[in-house]
């Protein structure tokens, strides 16, 4: 890996909006490259200690820009935009993602570096850090970023035998105008981020884009568990690029067949020996990533040794510790239901911890897994409608409020009832009480440490 030339984007003019985990390396990283870079964030504390960065109110002066950077979360068109999205396309100034302008400075500078996109309601993190793992542990030369990790614009030049695996949103997708992507995979559908994007036909446009501008060169990978899916499925047959379908329980070009990932050539691996890869969900995500690595020429040994020792990811499924025989497990990453059924699905008894600020539909699609929960505590906001629906199927729960208050509580529960999980699966964004689902992970695992200290004193 090497930097970008100091000249790349000379005599270019861009706007940042937005200074977190995106868009100050982005303005960083322009800069860098000889662009008159411009920034700005409404929050005063992301204003400090910038003095590198140029900071301007963009909703002064003239907006004579090459382009606008914007953080993913900022809109620019529903469900109102920013005011300066708005100045943007009055100027008509194109409202780009990072990942649209690593793409432009990597050809820029010369290199031939492959790129993967990688998007899907759910297990798209896993899914990039998996397929990142297999290539590196491989040998091949990877950057991975994107909606994941790193911001895109964060990532170094690598040379043209390398590949920059990018978690794509839905978000960063609506604004790519030139990326294609060498190899790309929609893994799953379901209904999010609709105020984003007007409906659930809105959402689907913005998914397909991970699609866009492929050639017969290019790989097309999409998962065919979900309705929605299928249905792109179908509509990528008459697209050039070869399309490839995964599933993790029915079959498909690779599908996992009774615990065995497998494709038409015979076994890939079993799952049970990808430690960090339980349930259906993930045997479809290893199948995803088994498609990329092998069409990138990764041979199918080095595929099993890869899907074998990937680590798994933080806050997905993560184990994050044991007590009494008690396991306690970490999927704040499980923002909706859909998300929270796969990790369900995963245990036949469990205690689960929910809530938070629920998405449309709340828990309702869970019922079929109701029966698994011996016990639910629910916290946040949104409490309340959650309980609503457990007392409706008469699922014995309680309002505990808050995570602190919910860990001892179901870990009690655990103890009395015999049952061996405790679960943190909230189907819920957590932005009523933590700034991330990853604080809100990180505050689980703390407690469930202080419990384990309680009980060795």
């Amino acid at each position: 890996m090497s930097s970008f030339p100091n000249n790349l984007f000379a005599g270019k003019r861009f706007a940042v909006l937005g200074l977190g985990r995106n868009g100050l390396p982005a303005a960083r990283a322009l800069a860098a490259m000889g662009a008159d870079v411009v920034a700005w964030d409404d929050n005063v504390a992301a204003r400090v200690d910038v003095a590198d960065v140029t900071l301007r109110d963009l909703r002064t002066d003239d907006f004579a820009f090459d382009a606008l950077v914007m953080s993913p979360g900022i809109p620019h068109v529903l469900p109102a935009p920013h005011p300066i999205a708005a100045r943007a396309r009055a100027w008509r100034v194109p409202i780009l993602s990072d990942a649209e302008l690593l793409f432009r400075a990597v050809r820029l500078a010369g290199s031939r570096a492959r790129f993967v996109g990688i998007t899907g309601t759910n297990g798209k993190s896993t899914t990039t850090a998996l397929l990142a793992h297999v290539l590196a542990r491989s040998g091949r030369k990877v950057a991975a970023g994107g909606n994941l990790g790193p911001g895109s614009l964060a990532l170094k030049l690598l040379p043209d035998s390398g590949t920059y695996v990018l978690e794509m949103s839905s978000y960063m997708l609506e604004r790519i105008a030139t990326l294609r992507f060498d190899a790309a995979a929609m893994l799953n559908l379901s209904a999010d981020h609709l105020d984003r994007h007007g409906d659930m036909a809105g959402y689907v446009a913005a998914k397909r884009a991970v699609f866009d501008r492929q050639t017969a060169d290019d790989l097309a990978v999409v998962g065919v568990d979900d309705e929605g899916s299928r249905e792109m499925a179908q509509w990528l047959r008459g697209r050039a690029a070869r399309a490839v379908t995964v599933s993790g329980h029915q079959p498909a070009d690779i599908w996992c067949d009774r615990g065995v990932l497998r494709d038409p050539e015979g076994v890939i691996v079993p799952m049970k020996e990808a430690h960090a890869l339980p349930g259906a969900h993930n045997a479809q995500n290893a199948a995803a990533a088994a498609a990329i690595a092998s069409a990138f020429g990764v041979s199918r040994a080095d595929v099993v040794r890869g899907l074998q020792s990937f680590p798994g990811l933080p806050h997905r499924q993560q184990r994050v510790g044991a007590i009494g025989g008690i396991a306690f497990i970490n999927d704040s990453k499980a923002t909706n239901a859909d998300a929270t059924s796969r990790a369900l699905g995963c245990y036949d008894r469990l205690v689960w911890i929910a809530g938070g600020i629920a998405k449309e539909g709340g828990i309702e699609s869970l019922t079929p897994l109701f029966p698994r929960i011996a016990r639910a505590f629910l916290i946040g906001r949104d409490a309340p409608a959650l309980a609503v629906t457990l007392a409706a199927r008469c699922v014995k729960h309680e309002i505990a409020g808050t995570l602190d208050a919910a860990v001892p509580a179901a870990f009690a529960a655990a103890r009395a009832l015999g049952v061996p999980v405790v679960l943190l699966s909230p189907a819920c964004a957590s932005f009523d009480q933590f700034s991330g689902f990853d604080a809100r992970g990180d505050r689980f695992s703390a407690l469930v440490s202080q419990l384990a200290r309680g009980r060795a004193a």
